[in-house]
């Protein structure tokens, strides 16, 4: 019995101090629990919103600090989009007739002219033919001076040239959508002939008649690309080319090059009588 007594005693020791331990580790853990709760702060929660209106009229008075800073830059900007570009000796309208109108035809004969070599350049094919969609041409030209003004008017927004790849069956569809739209949609590269009663006469892409068994690429804005079916225009699509070519600035390089602006009504989409 008092042989194993210290041996005895030594183990009760060591579990003493180990039960000891431990309580203090949960003491501890306990407190730090109890501190992090008191230290979270309870979340607010949205019982109204007020607000005011603020008018912005004349009465309102310019800090001569701000203005001047931005002076130079707002003067520049001015000289830039008031610039003569071109000259138009008459208005150009937008609604002039009921297939094709004379502001459609222009800005569809600018995508073609412009993108033609671009696309070549970018991918050694040839464009085909251009469709835009009416409801993206804001305004018309008037007659007199043409500006980088009238160029974000008329396309103010940031809409991209895109190249798509159409086969046969998706061409006829489109030409299709064409023939029943309710909307003038300008085109260029080719002619569309409808007989009196709005069946499909003729098409011709590039002085051709349309051929069913062979791709086309058309240029048109990645606005009607990104729409796809929702918007009609293109529901199947081969491939699509990003020229990285803004629209309007197609419109500002195009009038840089020529002296006069002129546009008609012709024979690109009409229907026969």
């Amino acid at each position: 019995m008092h042989f194993y007594k210290g041996n005895y005693s030594i183990r009760l020791q060591d579990k003493d101090k180990h039960v000891y331990i431990l309580k203090l580790k949960q003491f501890v853990a306990f407190v730090t629990f109890c501190l992090f709760l008191s230290c979270q702060q309870e979340k607010g929660k949205l019982s109204k919103i007020q607000g005011k209106q603020l008018k912005i009229d004349s009465t309102l008075t310019a800090v001569d600090s701000i203005s001047d800073y931005i002076a130079p830059f707002k003067n520049r900007i001015n000289e830039v989009l008031d610039s003569t570009l071109a000259y138009a000796p008459e208005t150009i309208p937008l609604d002039n007739a009921e297939r094709n109108t004379s502001m459609g035809n222009l800005m569809a004969d600018i995508v073609l002219a412009e993108t033609v070599p671009l696309f070549k350049k970018q991918t050694g094919k040839d464009l085909d033919f251009v469709v835009l969609n009416r409801g993206g041409i804001r305004t018309i030209i008037s007659k007199g001076n043409v500006s980088a003004r009238n160029a974000f008017e008329i396309m103010p927004f940031e809409n991209y040239i895109a190249v798509v790849e159409l086969d046969g069956t998706a061409v006829r569809k489109l030409i299709s959508y064409l023939a029943n739209a309710t909307k003038a949609h300008p085109i260029a590269g080719m002619q569309i002939v409808l007989d009196k009663n709005g069946g499909l006469e003729s098409v011709d892409i590039q002085g051709s008649p349309f051929d069913e068994t062979r791709n086309y690429y058309v240029a048109t804005s990645d606005y009607l690309v990104q729409g796809g079916p929702s918007i009609g225009f293109f529901n199947d699509m081969v491939s699509v080319t990003d020229t990285g070519y803004l629209l309007r600035n197609a419109i500002i390089d195009h009038l840089k090059k020529i002296d006069t602006v002129r546009a008609t009504v012709d024979d690109r989409f009409i229907q026969l009588k």
